[in-house]
């Protein structure tokens, strides 16, 4: 039985419920908790001593904003994420023992379809490559010490173009510089799934997501489509989770 880790946020406590509903989960608080080596669990978000819990287990399901589709956020001063509503009307990912969705895969189209994303076409200039921080608590996770300053360094070495560092407390906002971009680069920045429905091409140093593009194909970045047709079925609603529907898709997945 999968068990499914409860903070004391509303949000983590919303999409838990809906989550053990669908896979005959156990629900634990978070304060209760003695994680035993085999544990199978499930956890919404990093913060609150999740964190904790991940890093320790070996088989994991971790379920955060969804690629695209998301519930709407708007961030604070300190880069913290505000939800609009309680609804949580939005997407989620669903990742088994990782954080991030490696977008590999050969699902069809058949769901992405229920986004109906506006692709724009792949740009053929660019002034410039966009830089998207990590935030404090990805960093602290990753222990991604001088991430910013090192991700410079390696991109110098392949690409001359100017470099436009960018964080959740950028008072420009993406949409606008992603006119503009020759690049996106982050270290697993869902944004960088918003770049390429936007023609703009994302390089990641994450190791699950270098095989997108890479930091040493800067010049050359490409959009593989398909990541999109894999990565749609990789984020559920509320609703799909609590049906089991989720869960169900997943789990075949998996075995």
């Amino acid at each position: 039985m999968i068990k499914v880790i409860q903070t004391s946020f509303w949000a983590n406590q919303k999409v838990a419920e809906n989550f053990a509903l669908g896979c005959n989960g156990q629900i634990i608080n978070i304060d209760e908790y003695i994680q035993k080596e085999n544990d199978v669990i499930a956890t919404h978000g990093i913060l609150r001593g999740t964190d904790k819990i991940l890093k320790r287990s070996k088989n994991f399901y971790y379920i955060d904003n969804g690629y695209f589709g998301s519930t709407k956020r708007s961030f604070t001063n300190k880069g913290g994420a505000v939800m609009h509503g309680r609804d949580l009307d939005g997407y989620f990912r669903i990742v088994h023992n990782n954080l991030i969705h490696s977008g590999l895969g050969k699902n069809d189209d058949k769901r992405l379809k229920i986004f109906n994303i506006n692709f724009k076409p792949l740009r053929k200039s660019g002034e410039f490559i966009i830089l998207s921080e990590p935030s404090q608590y990805i960093s602290a996770f990753f222990n991604l010490k001088d991430w910013t300053y090192n991700t410079i360094k390696s991109l110098q070495k392949y690409t001359d173009r100017k470099i436009f560092v960018h964080n959740k407390k950028s008072k420009v906002r993406l949409d606008t510089l992603l006119q503009y971009a020759w690049a996106f680069v982050s270290f697993q920045s869902t944004a960088g799934f918003k770049a390429m429905i936007n023609g703009v091409p994302a390089h990641f140093t994450h190791e699950n997501l270098t095989t997108i593009n890479s930091i040493k194909n800067i010049e050359e970045g490409s959009i593989d489509y398909q990541i999109f047709n894999n990565l749609s079925y990789g984020q559920w609603t509320l609703k799909e989770m609590r049906s089991g529907e989720a869960w169900s898709f997943i789990n075949k997945k998996i075995n």
